[in-house]
């Protein structure tokens, strides 16, 4: 491979040095994001080192992010992680990939108007039953899809939304444009959580596959309530920025 091999003469642990090669492999891309890497065995017999050896530097690339090894299937070389700052920010999802220079996908999976259940209510502060408008969309960056978002949105504060093509447009930008609904504050919750089967599906990763779930309750300037949205980001390929200060006393 390239012709780099180990320096069996070195001090340099093999497994170190192993994964130094590999390393330079991804960055000179010989191998692209995606691309199955060789198997333990194809590995071991070209660079004429133990399965230990393998293994532990394909641990420590995992680990770093450089490839990601799926049971069954094999190694691949990870894709980039997209960087999110929805956990800091009162942005959607649309609007922080346009300012990243991203062109977000959507296809809406549904739009119709349901009766509160007794949690939806909860966070919507709204009466068990009242009419909400329910939108789950399927998000794509690059024809790949990212995340997986349940909005929910009490029907009176916008009645028309229900008839909105949200398929290439900003939910927060319609709101604030149409209904003068503008987001001033919220709450979110981040939790690790595993893929079911048909969350799998619709991400195109594999049942249990991890995933980064983003709760947020959003307020507008008087405290109301304006959506409440439940939604799932492929753990292989998000990431999330907070910036921190420090106050100081």
């Amino acid at each position: 491979m390239n012709g780099v091999t180990i320096d069996f003469q070195s001090h340099i642990p093999y497994y170190y040095q192993l994964i130094e090669i590999l390393k330079q492999h991804i960055k000179e891309g010989v191998w692209a994001p995606g691309d199955q890497i060789p198997s333990e065995l194809e590995l071991c017999d070209s660079y004429n080192v133990s399965r230990t050896v393998v293994r532990q530097a394909l641990r420590e690339l995992e680990t770093d992010n450089f490839i990601v090894r799926r049971k069954g299937k094999g190694t691949f070389v990870a894709k980039p992680k997209i960087n999110e700052g929805l956990i800091q920010k009162l942005t959607g999802f649309y609007s922080d990939m346009v300012e990243k220079g991203l062109k977000p996908v959507t296809k809406v999976l549904y739009q119709e108007i349901l009766s509160a259940t007794p949690q939806i209510a909860k966070y919507l502060d709204v009466s068990v039953g009242t009419e909400i408008i329910d939108i789950e969309r399927l998000r794509f960056i690059h024809d790949e899809p990212i995340q997986l978002v349940t909005t929910y949105i009490p029907l009176h504060l916008a009645p028309e939304l229900i008839n909105v093509d949200l398929s290439d447009r900003s939910l927060y930008d319609y709101l604030e444009t149409e209904y003068n609904l503008q987001i001033a504050r919220g709450t979110r919750f981040i939790e690790a959580v595993l893929a079911t089967e048909e969350e799998a599906k619709l991400l195109e990763i594999d049942e249990g596959d991890p995933l980064i779930m983003l709760d947020s309750v959003s307020y507008s300037e008087t405290g109301q309530v304006i959506e409440y949205y439940h939604a799932l980001h492929r753990g292989d390929r998000s990431r999330f920025q907070v910036d921190l200060i420090r106050l100081n006393k």
